[in-house]
């Protein structure tokens, strides 16, 4: 038996916009609960603390904010589970890690979404989902609202991923 460690390989979904700011504006449409249903559904909150609670696409996705530092840096769990779940449900799913980073860049914000561990069965689709919401992210910053089915098409052809067909 080899006492050694071995390393492998974990699903990382990275993505990086530049958004225009400012960095405070930024920041609010990512964790304002009156502004996160232009990109996360009508149902969502971010409890604005280290440990506060993240409940998601009307529950869809719930977690607990590990890192609040405003306006540069928020990470928190991700858990998924079925919209009806209660409180105290388990999701059968692994919980992964949500981290947005946001920084000057000029008149813009370079903003990093890092999401990790993927199982490699939902990597495409977390990336076509997380292109998808930054869509959305920028046109709300621009004022715009478009719909949220037109982005999905659009990212499953770049990602391949059948949408008739969905990883579960």
């Amino acid at each position: 038996m080899d006492d050694r460690a071995t390393f492998e390989s974990t699903g990382l979904v990275r993505l990086e916009r530049l958004l225009p700011g400012p960095i405070e504006r930024v920041w609010a449409h990512l964790t304002d609960t009156k502004l996160i249903p232009a990109w996360y559904g009508e149902s969502g909150s971010i409890e604005p603390r280290a440990g506060g609670a993240v409940r998601l696409m009307d529950g869809h996705i719930r977690g607990v904010v590990t890192q609040w530092r405003p306006p540069h840096h928020l990470a928190y769990t991700w858990s998924v589970f079925e919209p009806n779940d209660p409180a105290d449900a388990v999701s059968e799913h692994p919980d992964s890690y949500l981290t947005f980073t946001l920084e000057p860049h000029g008149a813009q914000v370079r903003l990093v979404l890092t999401h990790t561990p993927i199982p490699a069965r939902f990597e495409k689709q977390t990336a076509m989902g997380w292109h998808t919401m930054l869509d959305l992210v920028a046109h709300a910053l621009d004022g715009e609202h478009p719909a949220r089915a037109d982005f999905m098409q659009k990212n499953a052809a770049i990602y391949g991923v059948d949408m008739q067909n969905l990883a579960r």
